[in-house]
Formats: structure tokens, sequence, C-alpha cells
């Protein structure tokens, strides 16, 4: 018999049943108070999840540390507060003028002005944090750290739900940041990871048109690290081009007056203190030769380090420094926005023009977190175990890098 224009025969029937019984989620027959508890404990789950798996690598990050730091007869502690973290524990503690006659620069000498080559946000946190009763300065040292890295967690994974369109791309870029090489500094008494924080926000509010946080934000990096100077060339030009294209006036005119305060502030005061506009510049050159030179040390170091006999973290820097440039090719392929890339490149930069340490390239490129962004969203759209079992990989290289740079390695970071 013939069946109307909209019927089914009943093997397409019972077909198309199955298709719609697969499609339905594992939880679609539970009653609706369950689903409801669920999706209230799923929420819960993701918004403490950037924290946790920041915390978690940070401490197995420890345990590294902790363990070379044994076999090398050292002590944890002392590793925790070592090179750069000296300074800043000696100004927090004794301000500028107190610091211990006996610390010098990188070439042995040490001059009145010698301390100055340390910003002061780091170091003000840590002594506020270090009045608290009981706590020493180096554990406030290392509780400043460890907070401003969740609050760069955060920031990171609002980033890579942004740009990645899923929480598991924000997740895997917190990842890895947090097991970045030389992302030990992260857990030390080190800035890093307060000009991060700072960093990340200041472009979350650029790009969310944000403008006072951006600006308050920029100003706080300020005085933090001279890698301001990247940041503040963002922002001032985010906030140029939205007033030119966008008509906006009040806030971007806000946010461009606030950025450059905090390093204005700095370095005209230590420019007070050494009776030169350009003191600071001066200071950074003469104690640690850092200057910028176009990447011409840089490249010598790279192309000497890989075509002759050098230890195991000169070549694994420079194998690193490579990938960092490739990883800046897929940022601009995957056509972020351009705040972000642009900030990665300055940061680059700044770090590689620079004639300075080549031990410390890669702690200084920390800041340069957009250049994870594209390993992040591509991570994020493989098999949970193809990602699972390269973040672990990762995360173990990255711990054990930072560890031996700090243990092992007998010259600065």
């Amino acid at each position: 018999m013939p069946t109307s224009p909209g019927a089914l025969d009943p093997q397409r029937r019972n077909t198309a049943e199955t298709v719609r019984n697969q499609q339905k989620r594992p939880g679609d027959h539970w009653p609706a108070a369950v689903r409801d508890a669920l999706r209230e404990h799923r929420r819960g789950l993701l918004l403490v999840a950037p924290g946790v798996v920041y915390l978690a690598i940070r401490f197995f990050g420890l345990l590294v540390l902790a363990w070379l730091s044994a076999a090398n007869d050292e002590s944890l502690s002392d590793n925790l507060g070592a090179w750069d973290g000296e300074w800043y524990l000696e100004i927090a503690e004794h301000g500028y003028g107190g610091v211990d006659p006996g610390m010098v620069d990188g070439f042995g000498n040490r001059y009145p002005e010698t301390p100055l080559a340390f910003f002061p946000g780091y170091p003000l946190l840590v002594r506020l944090v270090g009045l608290l009763p009981g706590v020493s300065m180096l554990g406030a040292a290392i509780t400043v750290s460890l907070a401003c890295g969740v609050v760069a967690a955060y920031g990171l994974a609002r980033i890579g739900r942004r740009f990645g369109g899923s929480e598991g791309t924000g997740l895997l870029l917190v990842v890895l940041f947090a097991a970045a090489p030389m992302s030990v500094v992260l857990s030390m008494a080190y800035s890093e990871a307060l000009f991060c924080a700072l960093s990340i926000w200041a472009l979350i509010g650029v790009v969310e048109r944000k403008w006072l946080l951006a600006g308050l934000c920029c100003a706080g990096a300020g005085l933090v690290r001279p890698t301001a100077a990247a940041l503040i060339a963002v922002v001032g030009l985010a906030a140029l081009i939205a007033i030119v294209r966008r008509r906006e006036l009040w806030r971007p005119l806000l946010a461009m007056l606030l950025a450059p305060a905090g390093m204005l502030a700095y370095v005209g005061w230590v420019g007070l203190q050494t009776g030169k506009p350009g003191g600071y510049f001066d200071l950074q050159q003469r104690g640690w030769s850092s200057a910028f030179d176009g990447g011409a040390r840089t490249s010598e170091f790279v192309v000497e380090t890989l075509t002759s006999d050098k230890s195991v973290l000169e070549t694994f820097t420079a194998w690193i420094v490579l990938a960092a440039l490739v990883l800046f090719v897929l940022c601009l392929r995957y056509r972020m926005a351009w705040p972000l890339v642009a900030f990665a490149a300055a940061v680059l930069v700044l770090d590689l023009g620079s004639d300075g340490l080549m031990y410390s390239k890669v702690r200084l490129m920390l800041p340069a977190f957009p250049l994870l962004v594209p390993v992040a969203i591509g991570l994020a759209n493989r098999r949970t175990t193809t990602a699972v079992c390269t973040a672990v990989l990762l995360v173990c290289f990255g711990s054990w890098f930072g560890a031996y740079s700090l243990t092992a390695w007998p010259y600065a970071m």
C-alpha cells in the first residue's frame, strides 16, 4: 500500500530513533534536579581549575628542585632565594640604601647606585607580606610569587577560552605557562610572576576594551621590570587606535596616560639619584652589560652553541630560542588579536636583541605567553590522551630544565 509523503517505513523509523537516542547526552534521562546539581558542580570545578592546575604544576616543580638540590648538596631554601632573589630580598628588608655592601653586579663591582638596577614593585609587595607575624622575608617572597602566578593563571584561562573557544584550551594554556622552561622562577623570590600577571590582565583589558584595567595594570608593570616598555607600547598604540577608529576618547586616553606612569616614575627617580636622565640604562650597561645590539650577540651565541661542543644547558637554550621564533610565526598564522602578537614580538625583540647574559634569555621570554596560544589550541584539538601525554612531558622537561639551571649549572640564570 502506498504511504503518505511524510511517513517512514518501520526500518527507517527505527534507524531515525536510534540516531536520536545516540545524540542524547548520557545524563539526559536523569532527573532535572540531578542534572542541575551536576552542572553546578562542573561550574565549580571550572572555577577553581586554573588555580589548582597551576599550583599543582608548581608543586611538582618544587619537588624536582628539592631533588636536584639534594643531589648537588644544596639547600632548597637557599636556591629559592638565589641570584636576583638575593637582591630583591635585601631591598625588601632593608631598602635600597641598606643592601648588603658585599653584594656585587655582574662584573663583581659595587657602586652606591648598583641596587637601583632592580625595580621596586616586587620587593615592596614582599615587604608588605613580610610584615605579617611569623612570616620570613623569603616566605613572603615565595607567597607573593605563587599568588601572582595564580592570578596570571586565571587570566591565561580567560585568554585561552576567548581565542581557543573552549575551557580545555584555557587550561592547556595554563599548563604550558606553568611548565615553561625556567618557570622555576615563578616559585622563587623573582619578579617574573608579578610582571606576567600584570601583563596578562593589561592585555585582557586592551582586547576587551576595559581601558582602566589596561592602564592600571600597565602602570603597575612599569614598577616591576624594564620589559614593561613592550607593554606600554602595545597599550598606548591600542588606545590610540581606539580613539581614532572607534571615536572613543576619555577611557582610552586615560589608559594612554596611565600606561607609562610607573616606569617613567622609577626611571626618572633613578635619574635624579644618579644625576643623569638615562642613569638607569647606564647602570644596566655598566653592571650587567645589558644593551641593545639588534640580536647580533644572540645570533652569535646560537650559531656557536649549535656548531661546537657546549654544555647541555647552553644547547637547550639555543634550541628554545629557535623554538620561540617558530612559535611566533605560528602566532601570525593563527591570526590572534594583534595586541597579543605585538606584545610577544616586543618581548622577543627586547630579550633576543640584547647582548646581556645569554643564559637568562629563556627566563626573560616567560612574559611572551602569547607564543603558547597556538600550542594550546593545537593540543586542545587532539585526542585527550595525546594532549595529556604531551602536557606531562612538557611539565617534566620544564621542571627539570629550571631545577638544573638553578642547581647543577654554576652560573647566573
